[in-house]
């Protein structure tokens, strides 16, 4: 019996004895565990598994409700001109086929074919060697841009577009070569996708500096990013403007809190360290030896850890809660704003700084609350119907923010999450909610922020359709490469710019577009 239909058997004594309706709440919270396990089984058997949740109705209420108040045709359905801006490459005029004598010609009538060429382009380079009166020789040498490649910009543009960019997988890319008539090895191939990439990474590592550097806010999360056969992680950061990804071992908030160093390795005590380690529980007796050290400044891992050992600081839970106040201190050292807000869905590892949480990720545990009695299903309908007007309401009041509704939709939370209903389960999910009233809040004294985190679930997608695809990554240098080209790749969609563009560009060092850190700066100065 599904456990929905427990409420039809039972007897209006059954619903208003609370002993029968935490025994059924129990039996819920089994059948939950039950699916849990079955999809842990199906997962080691390789079984398809069925989705956890259904994705949240909260935002699609919100904007049916928008889009009634909108008049007028749907964005994008003014008819253009859809080869006005083309080029043309090639001219052929037709005559027609009967032209009785005495005709004049009138004009032409356009008709435009778009097309594209695939096809081997090879060029033979012949160098010439001169022998000097002086008995030495000289040869020519070669393009710049060819770097001392046998392959072209152009081809090893359209290996890393269509392996990074549109998913093709690397058996794959080498048989379409090989169809095209390209000689090329799975070796090389290999090379071509992930070695040698320096000048991307170095760029990708600027964007989260850049990025995080000029942002308010930024979205996290992460997702699973096998690697070598073990299960890793790969961790996203990222706003409107840029993506970082980064792919570890670790998920914990010592590693969030090195990736937000953008690339630097250092730990440092000053008094954001300090107030983060007092304010964690760090043992008083700890509190002096990190203020005789006050400005002390670690430059790596290995010197940190000999400060903390050599300081009689060697419970793990100390260490952790010390070295995590370093790196707040490495992070605001390195120019980042204690005010940046962080958006997450609530993991426990991106609780720093300023924390937001995402509404849409609140809202399902209201979801996964199971009605049992009429009354029951008719208070999770109304509690349902209030949360989608105060998350229409906040999103109003981002447009406008104001001091009066700052006060009334304050009012309406406690309202909405403090009230009684004839649901245990239900309560227990209002009183959670509750008790993250100021980090769902945060928009009123900061309405820049979003609301939700569906940005960073978006830019994950990507991840989840490679693993889809590929699988894990066996080598650091494949991992690296990956993590930076889906980064530039997303990057440049945020900014505007044809991914397939930024490649010719660099690989070919034509210098037309610009670095992306100082693009997302710029942009972040732009009058909006």
């Amino acid at each position: 019996m599904k456990l929905s239909s427990y409420a039809s058997i039972l007897t209006d004594k059954d619903k208003d004895n609370p002993t029968v309706i935490s025994l059924l709440d129990v039996i819920r919270r089994q059948a939950e565990e039950i699916e849990q396990l079955k999809d842990e089984i199906n997962r080691l058997k390789n079984h398809p598994r069925k989705p956890k949740l259904k994705p949240s109705r909260l935002d699609k209420k919100t904007k049916t409700t928008e889009s009634k108040k909108q008049k007028g045709k749907r964005p994008g359905s003014k008819k253009k001109k859809k080869t006005a801006q083309l080029e043309i490459h090639d001219e052929i005029p037709i005559e027609p086929e009967h032209i009785p004598e005495g005709s004049r010609f009138i004009e032409y009538k356009n008709f435009v074919v778009q097309g594209i060429k695939i096809e081997p382009y090879n060029i033979r380079y012949r160098l010439k060697v001169y022998q000097l009166p002086d008995g030495s020789y000289v040869t020519g040498k070669l393009p710049e841009h060819l770097d001392g490649k046998h392959f072209s910009p152009e081809l090893i543009s359209f290996i890393l577009y269509q392996h990074y960019h549109c998913h093709v997988t690397q058996p794959l890319v080498l048989e379409q070569l090989h169809e095209f008539g390209i000689e090329i090895s799975k070796g090389t191939l290999s090379s071509i996708l992930i070695e040698n990439k320096e000048l991307f990474h170095q760029e990708k590592d600027q964007i989260l500096a850049a990025g995080i550097e000029v942002s308010s806010y930024v979205n996290v999360d992460d997702t699973g990013a096998r690697h070598k056969g073990k299960n890793g992680y790969c961790t996203y950061i990222g706003n409107e403007t840029f993506s970082s990804f980064e792919s570890t071992e670790s998920k914990s908030r010592i590693n969030f809190l090195k990736l937000m160093r953008a690339g630097h390795s250092d730990y440092m005590l000053n008094h954001d360290a300090i107030c983060y380690m007092i304010a964690n529980g760090l043992p008083q007796y700890s509190h002096q030896t990190f203020i005789d050290h006050l400005g002390t400044y670690f430059a790596n891992d290995d010197q940190w850890d000999a400060f903390l050992t050599n300081n009689g600081i060697v419970k793990k839970h100390h260490q952790r809660i010390a070295t995590e106040g370093a790196l707040i201190g490495s992070i605001v050292d390195h120019g980042i704003s204690k005010n940046l807000v962080i958006v997450s869905d609530d993991a426990g590892q991106f609780n720093v700084l300023i924390h937001a949480l995402c509404w849409i990720h609140a809202e399902r545990s209201i979801e996964k609350v199971i009605p049992y009695t009429d009354q029951a299903k008719d208070d999770l309908d109304r509690i349902k119907d209030q949360i989608w007007f105060l998350y229409f309401r906040l999103k109003l009041y981002k447009e406008d923010p104001n001091q009066k509704d700052k006060r009334r939709l304050q009012s309406l939370f406690d309202n909405i999450f403090t009230s009684r209903t004839h649901s245990a389960t239900l309560n227990e999910a209002l009183k959670r909610i509750y008790r993250n009233k100021a980090e769902l809040l945060l928009v009123l004294d900061r309405p820049e922020i979003p609301l939700h985190n569906n940005g960073a679930e978006n830019s994950l997608r990507e991840y989840v359709k490679r693993r889809k695809i590929s699988g894990s990554t066996r080598s650091d240098f494949g991992r690296q490469a990956r993590d930076t080209f889906t980064s530039l790749k997303q990057t440049c969609r945020k900014l505007g710019i044809s991914f397939w563009n930024y490649l010719n560009d660099r690989i070919g060092k034509i210098g037309k577009i610009p670095n992306l850190p100082d693009l997302i700066r710029n942009q972040a100065l732009s009058p909006t």
